[in-house]
């Protein structure tokens, strides 16, 4: 049984934006076919942006995905327990993880720091194998990675550890969806600068990537070997992003839900917790059961509207753990109709980039917050179903 508010995931949509994206880096801006082209890292972590990872990575590795990424070791595990079958990269820091999931599952670790590689190679050395591995490199985000101006201190202990096989090297931008500003520019030409060291230090030529999905649709320079989309395979294109390479995106994700219950306001009357709303003339408030248990910011009451019979309404009074209240006065609205939080309804959409805005966020939040208990309905071709 499906509760009245879910997560409807169009999985042909996935299918069709990492095509999309394949052909947007096959060919130039002339649409000239070039000789090389970057592979692509699916990335597919927290729960592939709420979307549902397993759903999503099936569909991918139909789709012709070659790779996939996400945060953790036990997010790997899952895929491969799903039956995931083409290589995973594991992003996150591994120094104090439980590594044993990364040789019983075929995962491919990231060093990012000495104690890191010192961990991988303790726990492949017993085990008589060679695990390959990508290394990342800070160049500004200063978060995970060796630092760039650092590499011939720390590297060649790393470089020299018997049972690791380095295959990529990788870094991430900070600022790539930010127009302006040096930064971006800045790691860009760190980067060259360590792979030059790396040369130095006598580290085979490497795949290198770099960019996520805003930085793929900024700069085709950063694009190297392989590029990292996340946003842009659920169809949302980074907001700051107003100019520049676009291609024909569709929504992934679309969340739903129905009127439980229709009431009437006297002029003067309020609503919500605190009283945050109060009916300047005769009222009709609308009842929706999603609330900030399934993801819904707080702040989108007074901000926030949503679709129901086609028409925009907004949310007032107050987001609740369980509920919402829209003003439908002006709109002719019964227990039972739907109602479209993220997605189209008629000729109206609201994105999850809006979202983000109206809010004050970025639109990687928007999904991600999509809760636990909204169950996630995948939807295919033939029209059929399959909740998980």
């Amino acid at each position: 049984m499906v509760r009245p508010t879910f997560a409807q995931i169009d999985l042909d949509g996935l299918k069709a934006n990492y095509r999309a994206l394949r052909t947007f880096i096959e060919a130039p801006g002339d649409g000239r076919k070039v000789g090389r082209r970057p592979e692509i890292i699916s990335v597919v972590k927290a729960n592939a942006y709420g979307h549902g990872a397993v759903a999503v990575a099936r569909a991918l590795e139909q789709a012709g995905a070659t790779m996939l990424a996400c945060a953790d070791i036990e997010e790997g595990v899952q895929l491969r327990q799903a039956g995931t079958q083409i290589p995973i990269l594991v992003f996150g820091a591994l120094s104090i993880s439980d590594l044993n999931g990364v040789f019983e599952h075929r995962l491919t670790p990231t060093v990012s720091s000495p104690s890191a590689a010192r961990a991988l190679q303790s726990a492949a050395e017993p085990r008589g194998v060679k695990l390959h591995c990508h290394l990342k490199v800070d160049t500004g985000m200063n978060r995970f990675g060796f630092r760039s101006d650092n590499l011939q201190a720390t590297l060649p202990d790393v470089l020299a550890s018997p049972n690791l096989v380095f295959d990529s090297v990788y870094t991430h931008f900070a600022t790539a969806d930010q127009l302006t500003g040096s930064l971006f520019e800045d790691q860009r030409k760190q980067f060259e600068r360590a792979l030059a060291t790396l040369t130095e230090l006598g580290l085979k030529p490497l795949s290198r990537h770099a960019a996520n999905s805003a930085a793929l649709l900024r700069e085709r320079q950063v694009w190297f070997d392989a590029v990292r989309p996340g946003l842009l395979l659920y169809g949302v294109t980074p907001a700051v992003l107003t100019t520049g390479a676009r291609m024909d995106l569709r929504p992934v994700m679309s969340l739903r839900s129905r009127v439980v219950a229709v009431k009437g306001m006297r002029t003067g009357e309020t609503a919500g917790y605190g009283a945050q709303f109060t009916a300047t003339r005769p009222t009709r408030l609308a009842v929706v059961p999603a609330g900030y248990a399934d993801g819904l910011d707080v702040r989108l009451a007074g901000v926030g509207s949503v679709l129901v019979r086609g028409r925009r309404v907004p949310i007032v009074g107050s987001v609740c753990m369980d509920s919402i209240t829209i003003d439908v006065t002006d709109v002719e609205v019964s227990p039972g109709d739907d109602v479209v939080l993220i997605g189209a309804q008629g000729k109206n959409r609201i994105e999850a980039i809006e979202m983000a805005n109206w809010i004050g966020t970025v639109p990687h939040e928007i999904l991600c917050r999509t809760g636990s208990r909204i169950e996630r309905v995948y939807t295919r071709s033939d029209k059929n179903h399959e909740n998980a």
